[in-house]
Parts: structure tokens; sequence; C-alpha cells
């Protein structure tokens, strides 16, 4: 039948920071929830761009040429191929959307990249 979820209920049961979960697919793009808190990594997604929704806390996504704030229920989107690093000081939950070939870290790997299986374990 017809599956409905909760995003923002989620995020908030993962027991993980930085380590998204797909929630659901939209034609070649995965809607994904993620717990964080720190720092992840400066990156870039060489041909896709990225969405980041705020359902709970803040987000700062530095940049080179500035840094954006997001407030809960705000929305910015990380056009490809701009190097970025998300950063939040309080735990903070987030929706992204992302194509199916978006690398978590983009260009670089780290303790906290989680593959795209590791993101599409059962919640």
């Amino acid at each position: 039948m017809f599956d409905v979820v909760s995003p923002k209920d989620i995020a908030a049961s993962l027991d993980e920071y930085w380590s998204p979960r797909v929630v659901g697919e939209v034609d070649d793009a995965f809607v994904k929830v993620a717990k964080v808190k720190g720092s992840l990594a400066w990156h870039s997604h060489e041909n896709e761009d990225e969405l980041f929704l705020i359902l709970k806390g803040k987000l700062c996504i530095e940049m080179e040429e500035g840094s954006v704030e997001l407030q809960e229920g705000e929305m910015f989107v990380v056009p490809k191929g701009v190097r970025h690093n998300p950063v939040a000081e309080q735990e903070c939950h987030l929706l992204l959307i992302e194509r199916k070939s978006t690398l978590h870290t983009g260009d670089v790997k780290t303790d906290k990249t989680r593959s795209i299986t590791e993101q599409l374990r059962p919640l």
C-alpha cells in the first residue's frame, strides 16, 4: 500500500552522528535524514547539487566564498562543484535530497564517510 514516514521522528531516533539514512526515493534521488554535531569535512560533489533542510536545530554550511546559517525549517541547496563543510555546534537534524550517485563526503574519504550500502540499511 502506501508508506507514510516521519523524517523528523526518524532523524531523532538515529544513534550516530553524520550517518545519513535513506527514508525515500524520488526518481533518481534519495531522500535522507541525518543527526549531526560538530564538523563533517570539506568536500564537493562535482556533478550533483545537495539540498539541506533543517528539521531541528541550526547548521552552518561553510563554503570557500562565505557561509550560510540555517535555522529549523530553512533549506539551502549547495550547487554542484562547490566545496563545503557542514558544521553544527549543537545537535542538528537534517533532511537531505541527493542524487543516488552522490557520495557522502564527495571527493574525500574520512572516518565519517558512509557508503550507500550503510545509508540504505534498515532503520
